[in-house]
């Protein structure tokens, strides 16, 4: 089998609505914008898909180095062409959510040959997940503890926050959700890199004593001896290495000097599958958890392959909020059905992205 072409279709993609943060100084959802589709189709009659943000800066990197490149060649020699794009990465420093998309598609078609789902070729673990509702930043500790009781009554089994960017405010927060829920219900924090590090043992701390699962991000992930520090300073379990460059190769470094207690994983920041993958089985040699990050059908598939992993993410947005269509009323996701990532399936019932319908059989 041989890729014969490559293409880019360009989509208009609507903002979310409501508009929301991660935290003070930091947006979190997108206005509307201009994403896009990959799309790779063989000599076979398979065609790969992937979704890729930014679509007119990912069409000039496909444009001006990716088309050339793959065609012609085995897309199921995905080693190959994975190693590749870290090659290119060199000299053109890609964006890191962008790294994936090929990745994505090529699982996508190795998946429609073999007819199976994505989760199934990884090696495939188990069938269903918990899910936990993961929140974004609302206006007051109130709002907070009516979005939980809400979450809890939708059937998530767990809650993490993103919360406000102060310590002191975060940490009561922790403190008031915590005695509001009681303690059987798993609570995480997920600080968006929003810290130095004195306010970063603050938190972490008082995270502690609450009960918190897991302390994640406090601070920019560019020095793992700050993170070291920080963990000589914490009790609480870190989840690291969710924005670093390189994919696995800086997961590595949160993994040897024993700075993360678990690792961040995912395929739109960390390499696709083969970098979400290498994440995971470097975890699991070191008896660390696999953490998955993100929502959507490739974190399902990832959810269902890798056996050191906890929980699927499901944003929560708005209030009244609403359960993840992924999610169902036991608060549990399910294996995608495929076959590849099963983009096809969707479209079924929500139709075909405008200008890939001559690419649809």
């Amino acid at each position: 089998m041989k890729i014969t072409n490559v293409e880019v279709v360009l989509e208009e993609r609507p903002g979310f609505s409501p508009a929301f943060v991660w935290r003070k100084n930091l947006p979190g959802s997108d206005a509307s914008s201009t994403g896009a589709w990959l799309v790779i189709e063989t000599d076979a009659g398979i065609t790969g898909f992937a979704s890729a943000p930014r679509g007119i800066i990912f069409k000039d990197y496909v444009d001006r180095r990716f088309r050339a490149e793959f065609i012609g060649q085995d897309p199921l020699m995905r080693e190959h062409l994975w190693e590749r794009v870290w090659e290119l990465d060199r000299i053109e420093r890609f964006a890191p959510n962008m790294t994936h998309v090929f990745d994505v598609a090529l699982w996508d078609i190795a998946g429609k040959q073999a007819n199976l789902p994505v989760y199934k070729l990884l090696g495939g673990y188990r069938e269903s997940i918990p899910a936990y509702a993961s929140t974004v930043t609302y206006s007051s500790i109130e709002e907070f503890l009516d979005i939980a009781d809400q979450a809890l009554a939708l059937g998530y089994p767990a809650i993490k926050l993103h919360a406000f960017g102060d310590a002191k405010k975060d940490a009561l927060l922790g403190e008031k959700l915590r005695a509001h829920v009681g303690d059987d219900i798993p609570l995480m924090y997920d600080g968006s890199a929003g810290f130095d590090l004195e306010d970063a043992v603050y938190l972490g701390n008082a995270l502690y004593d609450s009960g918190f699962a897991w302390y994640e991000e406090p601070m920019r992930e560019f020095s793992v001896t700050a993170y070291k520090w920080l963990g000589q300073r914490v009790k609480i379990p870190l989840l690291l290495g969710e924005v670093t460059d390189g994919a696995h190769m800086s997961a590595g470094d949160f993994a040897a000097t024993g700075v993360a207690t678990s690792l961040r994983t995912s395929t739109f920041l960390r390499g696709g599958f083969t970098g979400a993958m290498r994440i995971a089985h470097l975890a699991d040699a070191y008896h660390l958890r696999a953490e998955v990050h993100g929502m959507g059908l490739e974190s399902a598939h990832l959810c269902m392959a890798i056996k050191n992993t906890t929980y699927y993410e499901s944003l929560i947005w708005g209030n009244p909020m609403k359960r993840e269509a992924l999610v169902d009323a036991q608060g549990n996701v399910h294996g995608p059905k495929g076959p590849g990532v099963g983009y096809e399936t969707q479209w079924a019932e929500s139709g075909v992205p405008k200008g890939l319908e001559k690419y649809v059989k």
